[in-house]
């Protein structure tokens, strides 16, 4: 199963003719290989941080910055890279500012894939005893 990378649509001037022109970036990975991504990008505390932030709602780089505040503005532009390597953030440039929006289907899609069904064998196991406890 391939993946579809980031098919996120930017808009910038032409420099020639001063027009908008839109660019899709689009980059297609095995799925596997997008598993290994997103495992790789939530392994990190920070990172997680900023996806919790992200949830709240959409931050520009600069509020991330300044939360956190004991990172250099490297360190945390490496975060984001990571994530949005991963999808796990959408990318948005609008003017000098850079909004960081989270993408919660690549979370979606590693549930379903490797959570959904040992969940659902624990609530039915949970069933189970708790009928034959309620038998007894």
């Amino acid at each position: 199963m391939l993946y579809l990378y980031n098919t996120l649509s930017l808009t910038q001037l032409s420099p020639l003719s001063g027009q908008p022109k839109t660019q899709v970036r689009v980059r297609i990975i095995p799925m596997e290989d997008k598993y290994d991504l997103i495992f790789k990008a939530l392994g990190d505390t920070r990172r997680r941080e900023i996806l919790d932030l992200l949830k709240v709602r959409e931050r520009t780089t600069g509020e991330l910055c300044e939360r956190f505040r004991q990172l250099d503005r490297c360190t945390v532009m490496q975060h984001l890279r990571v994530l949005e390597k991963a999808d796990l953030i959408i990318v948005k440039r609008d003017g000098r500012l850079r909004w960081n929006y989270i993408n919660p289907l690549p979370i979606k899609e590693l549930h379903d894939r490797w959570i959904g069904s040992y969940a659902d064998s624990a609530v039915e196991l949970l069933a189970r005893i708790k009928r034959e406890i309620e038998n007894y």
